[in-house]
């Protein structure tokens, strides 16, 4: 049976498409191109009536301006600045994220890596395996108590209150920063809203992001905001790796202003090899190789959260093919 449209996906996925050629298998082919580069899509996205781009590549003008009958660009994921969704606009193009999967899986990223970081579980597992500290509770005190104590929560969205509620669970006082949210949300989730950054920075244990990232949260955790963190303190990054300046990360661990960090997403992904960052990790001398937990842009993850990413990506297109309302549009 021929069918009338052509779907691409751009990037990441490599293998027989299941998912996709289910939800759109009777009105579209669909196309898997692997790239790695925005290079790579020329020549080969121009046809296309639907785009479905992951995060290893960027959707430029360049490429935009080249799509002659694109009805939507869907991002097989939350965050979205990888494509120019403003560009995209202009060129008549809806540009759609996929923002209703891996809630429960990114928010149990982000509250394992505080464990694992409050509870000394990784500095204790790093040092005793390399036969560095004795035996002993000792190798990873002080340890404070997380009951009662502040989690910073920086957007309160989907995943942002899902942290929120496992928060709760574990007895913290959750406190969050987001000038979006409207009144009588923090009423209804119990949680407490705090007007500013800084305020929610100088009273919490642990900070948790899971803002988008924009000009406006660019770098919005810099050596600054972590100097207005308490001494001791965590940060969890699950968001997207340009909200914090990992540059500042080696010396907060250093000095002590951070007891830990958790980076799950990275600004470049994968990063340089001679990034600083990877250099203080992998050194036994610096504090950050037991103190810093580097994952590779994986809190998202797990089979069930995969599948239902592609389902829902695909779904949207199949939405857009057939004419019908649009959900989840960002620009």
């Amino acid at each position: 049976m021929s069918v009338p449209y052509h779907v691409v996906i751009t990037d990441l996925i490599d293998d027989d498409l299941a998912p996709e050629r289910e939800a759109l298998g009777d009105v579209a082919r669909v196309t898997a191109l692997r790239a790695r580069s925005e290079a790579q899509l020329a020549g080969r996205i121009e046809q296309a009536d639907a785009l479905i781009v992951y995060h290893l590549i960027s959707l430029t003008p360049a490429t935009i301006g080249r799509l002659e009958k694109c009805r939507i660009i869907v991002r097989g994921g939350v965050g979205f600045d990888n494509v120019d969704h403003a560009f995209a606009r202009e060129r008549g193009i809806p540009v759609a994220n996929t923002p209703d999967y891996g809630t429960e899986d990114v928010a149990d990223s982000a509250i394992g890596m505080l464990l694992s970081l409050a509870r000394g579980i990784h500095l204790a597992n790093s040092r005793l395996r390399e036969g560095r500290e004795e035996w002993t509770y000792a190798v990873s005190a002080p340890l404070a108590r997380l009951r009662g104590r502040t989690l910073g929560i920086v957007g309160l969205g989907r995943i942002g209150t899902a942290c929120a509620v496992r928060g709760k669970a574990f007895g913290m006082d959750v406190a969050f920063y987001d000038p979006y949210k409207p009144d009588g949300y923090d009423k209804a989730l119990g949680v407490r809203r705090v007007e500013t950054l800084n305020e929610l920075l100088g009273q919490s244990l642990a900070v948790s992001l899971h803002c988008p990232l924009t000009e406006e949260t660019h770098h919005m955790i810099d050596a600054q905001a972590i100097e207005a963190m308490p001494r001791g303190s965590y940060l969890v990054n699950t968001a997207r790796g340009g909200v914090v300046d990992t540059g500042a990360l080696p010396d907060a661990l250093a000095s002590g202003r951070l007891a830990g960090a958790a980076i799950d997403v990275l600004e470049q992904e994968p990063p340089p090899p001679d990034d600083p960052l990877l250099a203080a990790w992998r050194d036994p001398g610096h504090p950050a190789h037991d103190r810093l937990i580097l994952n590779p842009h994986l809190a998202w993850y797990c089979e069930e959260g995969w599948s239902e990413v592609r389902r829902k990506s695909a779904e949207t297109c199949r939405r857009a093919l057939l004419g019908l309302p649009l959900r989840n549009i960002v620009n």
